[in-house]
């Protein structure tokens, strides 16, 4: 990973550390479902009008949605209602980082190398020190919830990914962004029902109309975060981080968001750290940065491209370019001849497709 992406991953950890501050705010005052369904209603309606429907299969844009925004926020939020403390939900949640992994290398046949690996399972202690020290805070099916959260982030992850690597022939490449917004427009409704068949038609309205109430005014900032700079600015960077680099590169990363996480709880809400906690996060920091460096050759390296196609030769052609693009746990080569379509490659033995011109 080049230290420029590096340091936009750094960006997503700091704003998805701080969500847990604005989750907390705006559960204090909305319901968890209906708060979770309104956060992307928000967006979806502007995104519906204004911006144009990224070219991906739409199963890979529908799993992204249903992953990373339904399954993820209704479960964490939940969780978080239900007596999850606002630090401890920050780091329980990074388990999608191992699911992500463990998803990659089953699903899309990425290859990790053993550096990675060490770096992982570091990273994973130092989130088994700072959970053991704080399992006495939570009661075990807020702990589930947020699991489950964790593996909705990880087939997320999984579909942000295939949106963005095997979608042959598009010409420009998918927008990170565009595919972002785009995802918050299947959540709404699926929640919005979720949360009148358990929670009641009429609660979430009344919590949205009594805005005066003590609690409003800060709900309306914690739900005005989560949109601009949790979705639109976190969930971009992370979706253009995933398009560039395999799975198992990118999903260590969020190990980092406890860490930030823990810290603002401590500084806004008064959960004080302890020193096993404090232990814990630098060796969480320690293993993501190993895991995230140890990553294959920039993806901006690409082989040069074969000599143009004609006639009878077509057929060779492809062959010659299934055989350069097939790079394992990398994001598909798009180098190809004149007067072809990209072919694409997932992971290591995934399928591939091509079209002469």
């Amino acid at each position: 990973m080049t230290t420029r992406d590096r340091m936009l991953g750094s960006a997503v950890v700091v704003l998805w550390g701080l969500n847990f501050l604005a989750i907390r705010a705006g559960l204090d005052h909305f319901p968890a479902l209906f708060f979770a369904a309104l956060r992307f209603a928000v967006l979806a309606i502007p995104v519906l009008i204004f911006v144009p429907r990224p070219r991906v299969p739409l199963r890979w844009l529908l799993l992204y949605g249903i992953g990373f925004g339904i399954l993820q926020f209704a479960f964490l939020f939940t969780a978080m209602r239900t007596g999850m403390p606002t630090g401890l939900a920050s780091l329980v949640l990074q388990t999608s980082a191992p699911f992500t992994v463990v998803l990659g290398a089953l699903l899309l046949r990425e290859r990790l190398r053993p550096r990675q690996l060490i770096g992982l399972a570091v990273a994973s202690a130092g989130i088994a020190v700072i959970g053991a020290d704080r399992m006495g805070e939570a009661a075990l099916l807020p702990m589930l919830l947020t699991l489950a959260g964790g593996f909705g982030w990880a087939l997320g992850n999984i579909g942000s990914r295939l949106a963005t690597t095997a979608t042959p022939g598009s010409e420009p490449p998918v927008n990170p962004l565009s595919l972002t917004l785009w995802m918050t427009v299947i959540p709404p409704v699926p929640l919005f029902v979720l949360s009148a068949m358990t929670e009641g038609p009429a609660t979430g309205l009344r919590a949205l109309t009594d805005l005066a109430a003590p609690t409003g005014p800060a709900a309306l900032l914690g739900l005005a975060y989560l949109v601009t700079l949790g979705t639109v600015g976190g969930s971009g960077l992370w979706t253009y981080l995933m398009s560039r680099y395999p799975a198992g590169t990118v999903a260590p990363l969020s190990l980092l968001v406890p860490v930030v996480g823990i810290a603002a709880a401590w500084l806004v809400l008064d959960e004080t750290p302890t020193a096993a906690q404090l232990v814990g996060a630098a060796v969480v920091i320690a293993g993501a940065f190993v895991t995230v460096s140890a990553s294959a050759s920039p993806p901006g390296m690409r082989r040069p491209a074969r000599p143009e196609a004609r006639g009878d030769e077509s057929t060779e052609g492809m062959g010659e370019i299934a055989r350069v693009t097939a790079v394992p746990g990398s994001v598909a080569d798009s180098a190809t001849p004149g007067g072809c379509d990209p072919v694409i490659g997932v992971g290591g033995r995934g399928s591939r497709r091509g079209r002469v011109g």
